[in-house]
């Protein structure tokens, strides 16, 4: 019998990446894809883990408590609390004719004018500032809960692909030692044939390496093992005023703003109004007299420091509001880039999913020419190729829309569904 031999180490490459195609056809990387979407219970659940781990969310409760204290003292009557002064006057180290004085007196600071007014509100700002401070937090994790995710996501399909092409590999090298053996082809083939086996399987174990190391990130991140889930779904339009990386700064604007005023009244040190009483004698045997005293004491002249706190305050809240304004343009750019990318991905996936079913169509004609003899090997080897890469690029493509809308979904500020 006359030998037949291929005519390219490159359509025999071909076959071993393109053989069992029409056996996935269903369950290949077009399902895998399917498969892959970002779902928002995986998600979800993985950034509420890994959020219940962060130390912000642990010191969450006690910077709340420190809020609240804070507050309250605002909102007390005194700046400070209430000294109580003592004092005794007596001869007996000299005279001791029995002259007696005893004075208590109870010393109230007062608050300046409009000091307590600023007070609260820049207390009120500190508040609102913790939970904008967390609220930022939770959103920075979420971005790199969702990296994680993704990164695992794409690690897992290549390894799918890699196993994918490996099992072709194995099946177009059986075909070629059936046919070595009954002496259609040469032996050469046959070591062409395992040597794409190989290379196949090197492919194979970088994939699962990868894979490995995201799901060990996704695991040290979240604590918890990747499952699948839908696609989160694609977000509505909102203000910018919502986003918590721009309610943070805005925050410290507040916040700066507030302190700032409160700097501007605190130039002076605090009145004091004192309350007492005075018990004294002049000589032994002589009657006790009582008096009540009543003083107002006012500081004049400014605090050494007052002029040092004032242009720290101005000097946060002019950084602040710059920092705001920067990021407000930022993630404005940031907004509009995502969805143009989701656009223009959804784009692709469409024409990704067509070019998939075309070729689809085109290899189910072209096996049944070369079933027939109407068509030669490499032809059908190269349309089998195509049809392979195809439906490769529509499960990529279906797994990048997942992925950009997920990053829109950042960029706007929104947390895993």
């Amino acid at each position: 019998m006359k030998r037949k031999r291929w005519g390219s180490l490159g359509i025999l490459a071909a076959a071993l990446l393109t053989a069992a195609i029409s056996g996935h056809a269903q369950t290949g990387p077009a399902q895998t894809g399917r498969d892959q979407s970002s779902s928002p219970a995986p998600l979800r659940q993985g950034f509420e883990t890994a959020w219940a781990r962060q130390p912000e969310q642990r010191a969450a409760g006690l910077r709340r408590d420190a809020a609240a204290a804070g507050l309250r003292a605002a909102e007390r009557w005194t700046p400070e609390t209430a000294a109580l002064d003592l004092s005794t006057r007596s001869d007996r180290w000299h005279r001791n004719d029995g002259a007696r004085e005893y004075e208590a007196a109870l010393s109230v600071p007062l608050w300046s004018p409009g000091e307590r007014a600023k007070s609260q509100a820049a207390a009120q700002s500190q508040a609102q500032a913790v939970d904008a401070l967390l609220g930022a937090a939770q959103w920075r994790l979420a971005d790199e809960v969702r990296e994680a995710y993704w990164t695992r996501q794409r690690a897992r399909i290549e390894h799918e692909i890699a196993q994918q092409k490996l099992a072709s590999a194995q099946g177009i090298a059986r075909d070629v030692q059936r046919r070595v053996t009954a002496g259609d082809l040469a032996r050469a083939d046959a070591h062409q044939a395992d040597s794409a086996v190989a290379v196949a399987q090197s492919a194979v174990a970088e994939a699962a390496v990868a894979e490995a190391q995201s799901a060990q990130a996704w695991a040290m991140l979240t604590g918890q093992d990747l499952r699948e889930g839908p696609q989160e779904p694609l977000p509505a339009p909102m203000p910018l005023t919502a986003h918590p990386a721009l309610r943070e700064l805005q925050a410290r604007v507040d916040l700066a703003r507030r302190q700032q005023d409160l700097a501007g009244v605190q130039t002076r040190a605090n009145p004091e109004l004192s309350l007492g009483t005075t018990r004294e004698r002049d000589a032994r045997g002589e009657r006790s007299a009582q008096s009540i005293n009543v003083g107002l004491r006012i500081p004049l002249g400014r605090l050494s420091a007052s002029d040092a706190r004032l242009a720290n305050a101005s000097a946060d809240l002019l950084e602040a509001q710059s920092q705001l304004d920067l990021e407000t343009q930022r993630i404005d750019a940031r907004i509009a880039l995502a969805r143009t990318r989701v656009e223009l991905l959804t784009q692709a996936r469409d024409s990704a999913q067509r070019r998939a079913a075309l070729a689809g169509e085109s290899r189910g004609f072209f096996d049944k020419a070369f079933r027939l003899g109407e068509s030669d090997l490499p032809t059908r080897l190269r349309i089998d190729l195509e049809a392979f890469e195809a439906e490769r690029q529509a499960a990529r493509s279906r797994l990048e829309v997942g992925a950009a809308i997920s990053q829109l979904r950042q960029a706007l500020g929104l947390l895993p569904e």
